[in-house]
């Protein structure tokens, strides 16, 4: 499996295992032979020649973030800030997040580290905002290429446009409708490598991209397994993933770990698009410390728990959560797995001691200060070359980006909400039933979001680009960056209610998905229940009217979701399906019709679904 030849002869040091480096073999015949016995006397005086020996360990520094999702610019509204909790016990939170500032945390992490790697664990790309996702997300790859990216593994999101898209986005060309974007330029593509073990062509059963690869420097190798969660075709589009097969992903990195060490290269890093869910939402909760309890839960601690005890290292994703924590591996020792929040605002800064006789990993006294999450703060110095990437694209994207399409008076919480139903997503299935009530546009009666497609708050003052409470394209665009068709279809009255309790139950069950619901349609979720009992099925109604079994609905909802997308089967028996406008465009048209600069568009009160507790 060759490695991927570098361009512009960037200083990459990416190889794949194929066999013992001699350079390696000479650094290990050049240790102390004592201390590689471990019979060194301490008494035995050092002579001059031991002096210029290499030391038995060396310390690699593995610098780590994940779900970047193209947030070039800093994220607007609370997905633009980090929760930290200070040292009398009370939390505050921390503007973080922006490429030029986290271009001078990566810098200044590695100034004085002889050893240092950078690897991502995934959603690069993918709903991303304008400025990225106008462009289909080149800026963000150029971006990477000068953070000096090492390697990622794939996540759900970079399957949003296909595979042929994800090639084009590793290996360069101009975009096969939109062209290149900028006369006498074609997209170069990344210097780093993708990487998706556990996606497979269905036709030929080979690896869609390279499912490992291997870092290297100065003697010191180190493994990179990298996959995306097998769950990955239930919430993309089946276009997205049309050929392509999604495998278990212990299984996946437990065969490559082999085949790594057989190649010998025993340290090993897992880079997995899959997560856990902290006990707390500060980015620096000590999730080992003594009375943490059960410090983090969710898919990543059974995979964690069961991932071979050859990878010495997890790099997560997918939960957007802030965690550096310690799950024993399957032979009861401790192992790191960790995960930097989302959109650039934190990093993780991994110590890995790397024993050059053996080549592995030392691992038998792994403590949680052995990683960290770190803030991207605001507050630093900006990186020239991204301030002038970013000014590059933003003038490409000017012309689209600032057209204002509505007003508010206030910011309006969706992404950062935090609340089963939020106001952004009133908002949303409001526009989305109006776009698509008039009989001849659907005769929706009812609209339903999933939450996931809620991609940030909108802001009442994005970053200095326009004045108070004016929505512009490219804010609308950061909340809806999908661009889905929005379906219109029958469904039952029982349909319904069973769409509702799939929120909470079967593969929901854990970490519900509730579905923002349209004004009229009102129902109560009892959580001191438990999986589908959850929804009190005599309190759905609409307008005021109990919800029938038997009684046919017009259901508005996006492709996605329509295609059964989130954990919701039902959505595939709809009938008579009428597609119509995008979500943006229903979401846009909306803004215009309800808000003005001198009557804003108010938050609504987000009074839909009741809580009982």
């Amino acid at each position: 499996m060759p490695a991927r030849p570098q361009r512009r002869g960037a200083a990459r040091r990416l190889a794949t295992g194929v066999a013992v480096l001699a350079a390696t073999a000479g650094i290990l015949s050049a240790a102390n032979p004592d201390a590689q016995a471990g019979t060194a006397d301490k008494h035995r005086p050092v002579s001059a020649a031991d002096k210029h020996r290499p030391a038995r360990t060396v310390d690699v520094q593995l610098l780590s973030f994940n779900d970047l999702h193209g947030n070039l610019e800093p994220p607007q509204g609370s997905s633009g800030t980090v929760t930290e909790t200070q040292a009398d016990g009370t939390t505050k939170s921390v503007p973080a997040g922006g490429v030029e500032y986290l271009a001078t945390s990566l810098r200044k992490a590695r100034a004085g580290h002889q050893y240092s790697v950078t690897a991502a664990g995934g959603d690069m790309i993918g709903a991303s905002p304008l400025l990225s996702g106008l462009f289909h997300d080149e800026p963000t790859i150029e971006a990477l290429n000068k953070l000096d990216l090492d390697v990622t593994s794939v996540g759900n999101h970079e399957f949003d446009e296909g595979a042929t898209e994800l090639a084009r986005m590793q290996n360069g060309g101009c975009h096969p409708k939109d062209g290149c974007y900028e006369k006498g330029k074609t997209f170069q593509g990344a210097d780093f490598p993708y990487l998706a073990a556990n996606v497979t062509d269905e036709k030929t059963g080979k690896p869609l991209l390279k499912p490992y690869t291997v870092w290297t420097h100065k003697g010191v190798r180190i493994g990179f397994i990298g996959v995306t969660l097998e769950g990955t075709p239930d919430i993309v589009t089946a276009e997205g993933v049309k050929g392509l097969k999604f495998h278990d992903e212990v299984e996946t990195i437990n065969k490559y770990a082999k085949e790594l060490q057989r190649k010998g290269v025993k340290s090993i890093v897992a880079l997995i698009h899959e997560g856990g869910l902290p006990a707390s939402s500060s980015y620096n909760y000590d999730c080992d410390s003594p009375g943490a309890g059960n410090g983090l839960s969710g898919p990543i601690v059974d995979i964690a728990k069961h991932v071979t005890p050859k990878v010495d290292a997890l790099v997560t994703g997918h939960t957007h959560q802030a965690y550096a924590c310690t799950v024993p591996d399957p032979s009861g020792t401790p192992r790191t797995v960790t995960s930097a929040a989302s959109f650039g605002r934190l990093y993780t800064d991994t110590t890995l001691t790397y024993d050059r006789r053996t080549g592995d990993i030392v691992r038998t006294s792994v403590k949680g200060a052995n990683a960290a999450n770190h803030v991207v703060n605001r507050d630093q110095p900006k990186a020239p070359d991204m301030t002038s990437l970013i000014a590059r694209w933003n003038k490409l994207a000017a012309p689209v980006a600032g057209k204002p399409v509505g007003h508010v008076s206030a910011e309006i919480p969706g992404r950062g909400s935090g609340a089963y139903e939020s106001p952004l997503g009133d908002v949303i299935s409001d526009g989305q039933l109006e776009a698509l009530s008039p009989t001849d546009k659907g005769g929706a009666q009812l609209a339903l979001m999933n939450p996931g497609g809620i991609r940030s708050d909108l802001a009442y003052k994005a970053s200095g680009s326009e004045g108070d409470g004016v929505v512009t394209y490219g804010e609308a665009f950061t909340v809806q960056p999908f661009t889905n068709m929005m379906n219109v279809v029958d469904l039952t009255g029982a349909q319904l209610i069973t769409a509702l309790q799939q929120q909470v139950s079967g593969s929901n069950e854990a970490s519900p998905k509730i579905l923002q619901v349209s004004r009229g349609f009102t129902y109560t979720l009892d959580l001191t229940q438990s999986g589908k009992d959850r929804v009190v099925t005599d309190s759905v109604k609409l307008n005021g009217e109990p919800i029938d079994p038997a009684k046919t609905y017009r259901v508005a909802m996006n492709e996605f979701l329509a295609g059964g997308g989130d954990g919701f089967p039902v959505f595939k028996d709809g009938k008579n399906k009428l597609v119509g406008a995008s979500d943006l465009d229903a979401f846009t048209a909306y803004l215009g019709a309800h808000s003005s600069a001198s009557s804003p568009l108010s938050p609504p009160p987000a009074d839909r679904i009741t809580i009982k507790k």
